[in-house]
């Protein structure tokens, strides 16, 4: 393996297929659509907040920024830049989605993650994966962990 300096720490982790219950949205919507789906998501949280996936102290698992292609494939975005986006939470596999939200079941994939502390954690795993001639093998998940509060990325390197 090539030694290349980054600022964030990158982890592999392993993540069977699972649920997530959002708000929709397209980047044919335009410039901030990503956080009119938050926003919209945020507010309305409580229509969803019981299907949520719990941990042993009954926190959410998590939220997702679950991203896809357009043709709901979980291939990678269109150059970065054109795809699907799911604001949303973690829920039990078997949770049906209320009318006006989605359910994606993303596959299970392993990935190579970094916390979102450091100005561009995006573009240096990014980088850091084309520099060990790592591909990508899905599209790019945006992830929220309740229990310690952090924004973390998912790049997808392997599906399971």
């Amino acid at each position: 393996m090539k030694e290349m300096i980054t600022m964030v720490e990158i982890r592999k982790v392993v993540k069977p297929s699972f649920a997530v219950i959002g708000k929709e949205g397209s980047t044919d919507e335009g410039e901030g659509f990503i956080q009119r789906l938050w926003a919209d998501a945020n507010a309305h949280y409580g229509e969803v907040q019981a299907l949520a996936k719990v941990d042993e102290n009954g926190q959410p698992a998590g939220f997702w920024g679950a991203m896809s292609d357009m043709g709901r494939t979980f291939a990678p975005w269109e150059n970065f830049q054109r795809g699907l986006y799911l604001a949303g939470v973690e829920v039990r596999d078997d949770a049906q989605a209320p009318e006006g939200w989605v359910k994606w079941v993303v596959p299970g994939y392993e990935y190579l993650t970094a916390a979102c502390d450091e100005p561009d954690a995006f573009g240096q795993v990014n980088a850091f994966m084309q520099e060990q001639g790592i591909p990508l093998a899905g599209a790019v998940h945006d992830f929220t962990d309740p229990a310690d509060g952090k924004n973390y990325v998912y790049f997808p390197i392997r599906k399971l």
